[in-house]
């Protein structure tokens, strides 16, 4: 399968309408009627719980690369709280990203960074990607299961539902943060793994593609910045492999193993 370049796919424009409209709707936060710590407190919660527990752990480490194993109700939990990130659903998440590692920086990677910062970072999703009809054929573990299918068409009405009850908690600022300032960072947080991490940092390890260990990406994804090590060793819950590359993921990996929760965990042999 080829991936051709963003001048030859057709413009996806309900994705580009999407994004524009939640990055809008972020705006107000920079009203001081609008601000309160307790919304920021409030942001940064579910920063962690969408951006960290729910595509970091979840989506990525647990799922797509079944580094580790959960019970199936807490697995359900963790792809719980990455549907509420609103990337799209958990089977288009997770195809895609098995699809990327099998291309990664060449012909068939959605998000081929030798395409440039600007087209690895967002530049992707926002055209008709050929590799999306691949979908079912990398996710056949979660395709048929019922309740990822509900994730996967749910994620825009369970946002609703979020909104509706922050709202009810703390009023505007509550969904003006909670949400749309919450689903702006954790957006771009995630991407950056796609684009900083294939292009600033240092390689320990031959991966055969561009992807780089970058600290500040790591300290914005609860440790997926550690972005070569994690290409060289695909199948590790664990990404921080030096003793200074800190990971909060596997820290909380570690934690569910001592409680029982995760087996099976799989880490690199350096």
């Amino acid at each position: 399968m080829t991936v051709a370049t963003s001048t030859k796919l057709r413009t996806d424009w309900s994705i580009i309408i999407y994004m524009a409209a939640i990055h809008l709707a972020a705006l107000p936060a920079l009203l001081p009627s609008n601000f309160s710590w307790a919304a920021v407190g409030v942001a940064v919660l579910l920063h962690w719980i969408t951006g960290g527990l729910g595509i970091t752990l979840g989506y990525h480490r647990l799922v797509t690369h079944r580094s580790f194993q959960t019970p199936k109700w807490l697995e359900y939990f963790f792809i719980f709280c990455g549907t509420l990130s609103c990337q799209g659903g958990p089977i288009d998440w997770i195809g895609l990203h098995r699809i990327h590692h099998l291309h990664s920086d060449h012909n068939g990677d959605p998000h081929d960074s030798s395409q440039g910062f600007w087209w690895s970072h967002m530049g992707w999703m926002l055209h008709e990607i050929p590799s999306k009809a691949e979908i079912d054929r990398f996710t056949k573990d979660i395709a048929d299961d019922p309740v990822y299918q509900f994730f996967q068409v749910a994620f825009i009405p369970m946002q609703v539902v979020l909104g509706l009850l922050l709202y009810m908690l703390g009023g505007w600022p509550f969904v003006v943060w909670g949400v749309f300032v919450r689903l702006v960072v954790v957006f771009h947080c995630t991407w950056f793994v796609n684009s900083a991490t294939h292009k600033f940092g240092y390689s320990t390890y031959e991966s055969n593609d561009n992807s780089k260990n970058c600290w500040w990406v790591a300290l914005v994804t609860y440790g997926e910045g550690w972005h070569n090590n994690h290409h060289a060793y695909q199948y590790s819950a664990r990404h921080g492999l030096q003793w200074w590359e800190i990971d909060l993921t596997w820290m909380t990996i570690q934690f569910l193993q001592l409680l029982g929760l995760a087996t099976k965990v799989k880490v690199a042999e350096k």
